[in-house]
């Protein structure tokens, strides 16, 4: 018997799109004539190192990635990146992040183990609804490089724009928006990126980076922590999570066939505008992030009323629309509005609320 698909919310894993799901089960079991599983292949085969190698020079057209950057396929999830940076970036023992969120505040927590850390502005006060202005002064010219999470998965906000540091480099954790609207790479040192939200499968870590970054380790470092390992074995020193590059392949193929980066970036404008919208004029719903630093990707709300939310995500998904909960530390609920959601979820959600906020509007 058939099992009705439903509409994933869930901020990560996450869904994939059905096109991709469909060509990864047909080739499962014997991937291009091989007699094999891509599971279950070498990956210093032929055969493997034509998909890696597509990967990257997928992901380096959409992106639009310089010639100057590495593209590494790492493990580890954004979690490792939070020690990896300081570890190889740091060359004075001096950065500036920004903690805009609970992964931002990991990340800074994490780099202070390795020097000195200077947080140049905090959205804490305010449960993170909101992207702090910089001010230029408490800038450290001086500092190794700036962090920020460029989209904030859990509560909802997004950097609308790039901050301006001058001469120090740019490292962004840009896990839950990388391919969701157009980043310009060359501005950017690093980028790394978890690739269970709008990439691919969990167990892949996608790292992109400046070319004059990397060696900077010190001899302590660890070898498998070193971006210099990797990148002289071409993301080959151990064997990689073949798999979840493999779908990650196909993702990039799926987004290429849409019209690349760009136009995905007006379907989800489109997505996030609907939710918004009507978040916007709805008497009973409340968005969570100030308006201006609202994320494409991760829409936060709530009605006000804890026993009513837990109402509302029981009854949606029931109704084939599913993981809806917000994040303990926010509560209420959020919608995680990735690539592969199409706008007929987003529509079909809207309407649900609709008929909700009616059913259970004060009498």
């Amino acid at each position: 018997m058939e099992v009705r698909r439903v509409y994933n919310f869930s901020p990560g894993p996450s869904m994939l799109p059905l096109e991709v799901l469909e060509k990864a089960q047909k080739e499962l079991v014997n991937y291009g004539g091989t007699g094999m599983s891509v599971m279950e292949m070498s990956h210093r085969s032929s055969a493997y190192m034509e998909i890696i190698q597509e990967a990257e020079s997928l992901i380096r057209e959409l992106m639009d990635i310089p010639a100057s950057y590495k593209v590494l396929f790492l493990q580890g999830g954004a979690s490792q990146q939070f020690g990896m940076v300081p570890l190889n970036l740091m060359k004075t023992g001096k950065a500036d992040y920004m903690e805009t969120g609970q992964f931002a505040s990991k990340a800074l927590k994490e780099a202070k183990k390795f020097g000195k850390v200077n947080t140049v502005a905090s959205s804490k006060d305010k449960n993170y609804s909101y992207i702090p202005d910089i001010d230029p002064d408490k800038l450290d010219p001086a500092a190794d490089y700036f962090h920020f999470t460029i989209n904030n998965t859990i509560y909802g906000t997004r950097f609308t724009k790039l901050p301006e540091t001058g001469n120090v480099p740019l490292v962004t954790d840009m896990s839950s928006s990388i391919l969701s609207e157009v980043y310009d790479v060359s501005k950017l040192g690093l980028i790394y990126a978890g690739a269970q939200k709008n990439i691919g499968p969990a167990g892949l870590t996608l790292v992109i980076i400046r070319e004059d970054l990397m060696g900077l380790a010190g001899d302590n470092v660890p070898t498998m922590l070193d971006y210099k390992t990797h990148s002289d074995n071409d993301s080959m020193y151990n064997t990689p999570p073949t798999y979840s590059i493999y779908v990650s392949k196909l993702v990039f193929e799926w987004v290429k066939s849409l019209g690349g980066v760009a136009a995905m970036q007006k379907i989800n404008e489109e997505k996030a505008g609907m939710l918004y919208d009507y978040l916007d004029n709805s008497s009973l719903f409340k968005g969570h992030a100030t308006v201006k630093d609202r994320s494409l990707m991760n829409v936060t709300y709530f009605t006000g009323n804890e026993e009513l939310d837990k109402k509302f995500v029981k009854e949606a998904a029931k109704a084939g629309l599913v993981t809806l909960g917000g994040h303990r530390s926010v509560g209420g609920m959020r919608a995680s509005i990735y690539n592969a959601m199409p706008v007929d979820g987003v529509k079909t959600l809207v309407e649900f609320m609709k008929k909700f906020e009616l059913e259970n509007k004060e009498k």
